[in-house]
């Protein structure tokens, strides 16, 4: 079976600033990239469908017989299902949405296209909006830890000073250090990747997914409804939020309902609003339209692209957007719609200069001994031409 994950120009840009740097199925909800799901639940290698200039680092592969999912959906049992029983020329819809296909090699516009109609009735999850990302965070982080951990056993905790609630639904894997922490597993799972570190005196409530080679710095308090992907650091206090790896929030400060996209790094004492003072919905910055939308949410805070760093003691109003590569910095509050390659904070911004983009991230990325290699380059200059539209003092 040859899985081809595709994306539709409508979803990409609904999930923006993410997007910008990868395929829809390269995002991380619950324990797992939504396209590390359907490789483990449907047994096969998975590639993508996607824009012209993310194809030099995810280029799509074809045999004479493919199934094209959508690479915004999450798989449970009931689509794995429906998909391993798809014939040539046939397609998966529930509504109006289209789910699945299993053609030869053909381009996304054609996807589904001649293929007789399969209709599924059953709910499914679907990423497509930002927020769905910490919306649906503990539920996938259910569904994968009992994807992952099925039949396996799971290291022992050795430290006699950590306490344990709920150890069932804890599962930890190889070279995982634990000291003096507490572990409490009772309203949902705690899973801890290979080599990961949690520190003295940390407090983890699941659902919770420390990824691996990733740490929990000391005296960390974790809410639960939290993904934390691998080679990154996080500290102070965290509510129901993804960080989708390689990137720090390893200091106190408050970061909540929100998502941090890879190579980002929080500074010291730097807090998040997750909740106006008005109770109110929250309303946040959507690239389609262009302005400002209602999410239907109470609880939205900050949503990072790729690359984006924020100073110290950094102060975020609620539901704000950062784009890729933005550099925050100074007091007060900044505005809740950053561009991409904006330099500067609430007093006004500059335009962060792709030289010296280049430079900071060969530089954080080496930290992780990982190479900028040419195809990011190329990325990152082509969302610096797409976003060019939203630094307006450079007009």
């Amino acid at each position: 079976m040859n899985l081809v994950l595709f994306d539709t120009p409508s979803s990409r840009s609904n999930l923006l600033p993410f997007t910008y740097t990868r395929p829809l199925a390269e995002m991380r909800v619950g324990i797992l990239k939504i396209a590390e799901k359907w490789k483990k639940w449907l047994a096969a290698d998975v590639s993508f469908l996607t824009e012209e200039y993310l194809s030099v680092k995810y280029p799509p592969k074809f045999t004479e017989d493919n199934i094209y999912i959508a690479g915004n959906v999450c798989p449970d049992e009931v689509l794995v299902q429906a998909i391993d029983d798809l014939k040539p020329n046939q397609k998966l819809i529930i509504g109006d949405k289209l789910i699945a296909s299993r053609q030869g090699k053909i381009d996304v516009a054609q996807i589904g296209s001649g293929c007789e109609a399969i209709e599924l009735e059953e709910k499914f999850t679907q990423i497509e909006r930002p927020w769905h990302i910490f919306k649906e965070n503990g539920a996938q982080i259910r569904l994968d830890y009992d994807l992952i951990t099925q039949g396996r056993q799971s290291r022992k905790i050795e430290d006699p000073y950590t306490r344990v609630y709920g150890s069932h639904h804890i599962f930890i894997e190889e070279g995982v250090s634990i000291k003096d922490a507490t572990l409490n597993a009772e309203n949902g799972p705690i899973y801890i990747g290979k080599g990961a570190v949690v520190e003295e005196g940390s407090i983890i409530r699941g659902p919770f997914a420390l990824c691996e080679h990733s740490t929990v710095n000391a005296n960390a308090r974790m809410r639960g409804d939290i993904t934390i992907g691998p080679y990154s650091k996080v500290g102070g206090e965290v509510s129901n939020s993804v960080i989708f790896g390689c990137s720090n929030k390893g200091h106190d400060g408050f970061l909540g309902n929100s998502v941090l996209g890879e190579w980002c790094n929080i500074g010291a004492d730097t807090n998040t609003s997750n909740l106006k003072n008005n109770y109110d919905m929250v309303k946040v910055w959507d690239y389609t339209k262009s302005g400002f939308v209602n999410t239907g949410e109470q609880f939205c805070g900050l949503m990072m692209g790729d690359h984006s760093k924020c100073g110290i003691n950094t102060m975020f109003n609620t539901g704000t957007v950062v784009g890729v590569a933005a550099n925050i910095f100074g007091s007060g509050f900044p505005r809740t719609f950053i561009p991409s390659f904006a330099w500067g904070g609430a007093g006004g911004f500059a335009t962060f200069k792709l030289p010296k983009v280049f430079e900071m991230a060969t530089i954080t990325m080496s930290r992780r001994k990982k190479e900028f290699t040419d195809s990011e380059r190329q990325i990152l200059e082509s969302v610096y031409t797409m976003s060019e539209q939203y630094r307006v003092w450079e007009k």
